[in-house]
């Protein structure tokens, strides 16, 4: 075996170590018999999943109010995320690749600010601004709109900010390998545009819908700077699990990990499996 072959498998193992080691190691003390989320390993337990509290006295992620109500905060803004962003992604994806107009390129360009503006910045700038619009509205109607207010609604609106370009710039991908002849064929068959549309163009972009769609629900449920300055009363998962990392961490923290990571590996194989039947 010669150097250069034992040097590239070196970096390939020292690479992958350091990006799963972390994982590893949150994953195995998930099951720790211990009040803290680090060593010592005291022994095997499933107390911080499906506990009641009687041992460690606090209950397991899945038997615990707070764990399980953040969880679903989180779906409740993930999936309507994912859905504008795959609905409106297509809209934009279309005017992008088929419109001919002046500025696109100046559009397009601007289109992908979003994703450079610090998430921070960009949930304080999306706060102000609706904060202003609702203060406006609530002098000119004398009625208080809480959707403008810090709450899930406005956590929505800024996750779709900066979510809905990256769904865009998959969508546009797809139809940008897009044979066009094929719809002309269908149309020159006497087939109507939306008959068109239904039955070629948006099969042949269902691999970049459903994949937009994975990345803007994966995306949406693991964001913190943009969502900690929207968010009211109702904390998502990464915003509990902030708050609890505050207040003294468990191994509660780490069964939850150990979750999101379980449920975001099993989402990405089955994308990953369903794009390579696709081809």
């Amino acid at each position: 075996m010669n150097r250069p072959s034992i040097v590239w498998k070196l970096y390939i193992a020292a690479f992958y170590i350091f990006l799963f080691a972390p994982l590893l190691v949150v994953a195995i003390f998930a099951f720790n018999a211990s009040p803290f989320p680090s060593p010592p390993w005291k022994g095997f337990t499933l107390e911080w999943f499906v506990g009641t509290g009687s041992v460690f006295g606090k209950p397991g992620v899945l038997k615990d109010p707070i764990w399980l109500t953040s969880i679903g905060n989180s779906f409740k803004i993930a999936l309507p995320v994912a859905f504008l962003a795959v609905l409106i992604g297509t809209v934009n994806a279309w005017v992008l690749e088929r419109a001919e107009f002046r500025g696109k390129t100046v559009l397009a360009m601007m289109m992908l600010w979003p994703l450079v503006i610090p998430g921070v910045v960009l949930g304080i700038s999306i706060l102000a601004f609706f904060s202003r619009v609702a203060n406006g509205l609530e002098d000119a109607l004398n009625a208080d709109i809480d959707m403008l207010r810090p709450g899930l609604p406005l956590v929505i609106l800024g996750q779709l900010s900066f979510i809905l370009t990256i769904a865009t710039l998959i969508i546009a991908a797809r139809l940008r390998k897009f044979d066009r002849s094929l719809e002309e064929a269908a149309l020159d068959l006497g087939a109507s545009r939306a008959r068109v549309l239904r039955t070629v163009t948006l099969p042949f972009l269902k691999p970049a819908l459903f994949g937009a769609g994975l990345v803007a629900l994966l995306m949406s449920f693991e964001n913190f700077n943009t969502t900690l300055m929207l968010v009211g009363s109702d904390p998502p998962l990464p915003i509990t699990m902030y708050g609890q990392m505050r207040e003294g961490a468990t191994p509660a923290i780490n069964a939850v990990s150990l979750m999101l990571m379980l449920g975001v590996g099993g989402i990405a194989s089955i994308f990953a499996l369903t794009s390579k039947a696709e081809q």
